[in-house]
């Protein structure tokens, strides 16, 4: 919502205070759909160029997340506490045996079906079965365990990262393209250089109005997507390192309580559940 308002304020303000200073919209109206085509043209085609088609309509999907913003909320952070609170807590009494059934088959586990949002996470549910696997396999050293889910959590920060840097490279080069647009329109004028002055300077602003749309969609609309896009990411990617600290904690032999509570100290802040808020979600899952 909040890039939408920005949106809007940037419409609003920049063509409000050129009209107001007593600029007038119809050479801008009328060169608009030429310089847009070749603008606009030119960015896609360069971009589809530039990646596969699965980043192309992961960048199409990113836009409308832009929208949505991040995934999890504070009430997902709860849930994830709780669902590695029952795991550990299983694990440390009955050993990795016991998790068996819910570690192989998650989507038909008792425990994870409690937190459908999380079991719908394909990455998030693969993070946490893929580490306990590890247990069962005797691969139990805390620094060398950390080091393989930080592997696994920088892959995947590469991966979703993918569609915010094609923005910005669309971004960095849309200036140039609409110098590029503006160039074709000099041109255009030059060829016609017979013809009175109000033509000529109809023609020229125009040729301008690449110029500035260029500028305009570089610096107003594709890279605060780009920024949005790449800050919504790293807030929910805060979520699978919460799983790593927690995993980290039970590999270090402390109790479930006190491996939550470490997840629950690397929350962000804003997100970020209190003790006493946790303790009752935990007593309520309890008697649910």
């Amino acid at each position: 919502m909040n890039i939408i308002v920005g949106f809007i304020l940037v419409m609003v303000l920049v063509f409000g205070g050129f009209l107001w200073s007593g600029g007038e919209m119809a050479p801008i109206l009328h060169a608009l759909p030429y310089e847009g085509m070749m603008i606009g043209g030119a960015s896609l085609g360069a971009f589809v160029a530039a990646n596969s088609f699965g980043d192309v309509a992961a960048t199409i999907k990113s836009i409308i997340k832009c929208l949505k913003g991040p995934k999890w909320k504070q009430s997902d952070y709860i849930d994830l506490l709780n669902l590695m609170y029952g795991l550990t807590k299983i694990y440390q009494k009955d050993g990795v045996l016991a998790l068996d059934e819910h570690i192989e088959n998650p989507h038909d586990s008792s425990i994870f079906s409690q937190f459908p949002k999380i079991q719908h996470d394909h990455h998030a549910i693969d993070l946490i079965t893929d580490s306990f696997r590890m247990l069962a396999l005797n691969f139990d050293d805390p620094f060398q365990t950390e080091d393989v889910i930080n592997k696994k959590l920088k892959k995947h920060h590469h991966e979703v990262l993918v569609p915010a840097h094609g923005l910005q490279t669309v971004a960095d080069g849309l200036p140039a393209i609409g110098i590029v647009a503006a160039v074709l329109g000099v041109i255009k004028t030059m060829g016609s250089i017979d013809k009175p002055p109000a033509v000529l300077g109809e023609m020229i602003g125009g040729a301008l109005v690449g110029t500035f749309l260029g500028v305009f969609l570089a610096y107003c609309f594709v890279a605060p997507l780009s920024s949005r896009l790449s800050a919504i990411e790293e807030q929910d990617g805060a979520f699978y390192n919460v799983i790593r600290d927690i995993f980290i904690a039970i590999l270090q032999e402390h109790s479930p309580t006190i491996c939550v509570e470490i997840g629950r100290g690397n929350i962000p802040t804003v997100l970020q559940p209190s003790f006493y808020e946790m303790e009752e979600a935990r007593q309520d899952l309890a008697e649910a």
